[in-house]
């Protein structure tokens, strides 16, 4: 166990919207143990927009990849201005490695060198005990039993905030049934369903189980092909609610009675709100990557075959998505509506 105090913790995890979700209970955690204790995070814009104001994050430094080059001496200068008794090495790639170079800190611990990939080992100056892998979220706790800090229990406290409560009110009093908000992309196509299938779901959502399909999701040209095709192709009123922003889209995943998702950022901002989501996953392992802790019986596991007990890892396994039909994605709605109770 590594023993240093707490007043100034850095925290480098660049990554997507899904990585950022997992890291809130490591926060949450942080601030439990040590309430005075500074929270600095250097993180992607698109990530930021969504965990900006949450009470355990102090500041953020942004990492804007989008500037080629250019992002790294911006964030060198912001970070240059701040000494921190430990800095986190959440993320495993190589810029990350650069951007923890960055870093000043007697303490910069990162992953064990069998997981830290991109050589990112070369630069932390302690690593956390080799173990088999485990889930995303699980691994990034081993970060807080380094230090000896209890992560139980797991609170991601995504909101929506009281600031924010109006809006959700405001778009929930358009519909008159519950609402079930389907995120249509990802930031990978071999993550993706089909809109065509989505089509089909939507109008069995609103015929047979008395719900509003609503879209969900960014302004990507993948996105907006597929929200076109599902509006041109479903037969019922379905709502297309695409680049609301990630703060309205907690407001919107929070007040609806039940979510579909392939893997992608809305799938673990649905789980941290403790609200009901059928995953599709095919293309990534369910067992590092899928819903944490909730909602395995909702889950549509393409990934492996018919009675395979395969590991958990890294591999993934391209063209398994179109393995999942729409009577797959309805026996769950199914399952759902009989199992879960209705708020």
């Amino acid at each position: 166990m590594i023993s240093t105090s707490l007043r100034h913790v850095g925290i480098v995890m660049m990554s997507a919207v899904g990585d950022a979700v997992h890291v809130l209970p490591v926060l949450t955690a942080l601030k439990r143990h040590s309430p005075g204790v500074k929270v600095t995070w250097v993180l992607q814009p698109g990530a930021a927009s969504l965990v900006r104001g949450h009470w355990a994050v102090d500041e953020i430094i942004e990492f804007d990849r989008s500037r080629g080059w250019k992002a790294y001496p911006a964030v060198r200068a912001a970070l240059a201005h701040h000494s921190f008794d430990v800095v986190l090495a959440l993320q495993v790639y190589f810029k990350a490695g650069i951007v923890t170079s960055f870093t000043q800190s007697p303490i910069k611990l990162g992953f064990d060198r069998a997981r830290a990939r991109d050589l990112n080992w070369l630069f932390t100056t302690h690593r956390l005990a080799a173990r088999e892998g485990q889930h995303v979220q699980d691994q990034y706790f081993e970060f807080l039993e380094a230090l000896g800090i209890p992560y139980e229990p797991v609170t991601w406290d995504l909101g929506p905030w009281d600031s924010e409560r109006p809006w959700q009110r405001a778009f929930l009093a358009k519909f008159d049934r519950p609402i079930a908000p389907i995120v249509v992309g990802t930031s990978k196509p071999e993550k993706d369903w089909f809109p065509e299938r989505w089509a089909k779901v939507c109008d069995a959502l609103w015929n047979d189980f008395g719900l509003q399909p609503v879209l969900v999701g960014g302004k990507s040209a993948r996105e907006v092909a597929a929200e076109r095709i599902i509006l041109n192709e479903s037969n019922v009123p379905v709502v297309s609610a695409l680049d609301s922003g990630l703060r309205n889209l907690v407001g919107i995943l929070d007040g609806a009675a039940l979510v579909l998702s392939p893997d992608t950022g809305p799938l673990h901002m649905t789980v941290a709100l403790d609200k009901p989501v059928i995953s599709l996953m095919g293309y990534t392992n369910p067992r590092r990557v899928g819903p944490y802790r909730r909602f395995h019986d909702l889950l549509i596991d393409a990934y492996g075959d018919p009675g395979e007990n395969y590991p958990l890892s890294m591999e993934n396994r391209p063209g398994r998505m179109s393995r999942i039909s729409v009577d797959d994605v309805l026996t769950k709605v199914a399952y759902w509506d009989a199992t879960y109770p209705k708020v």
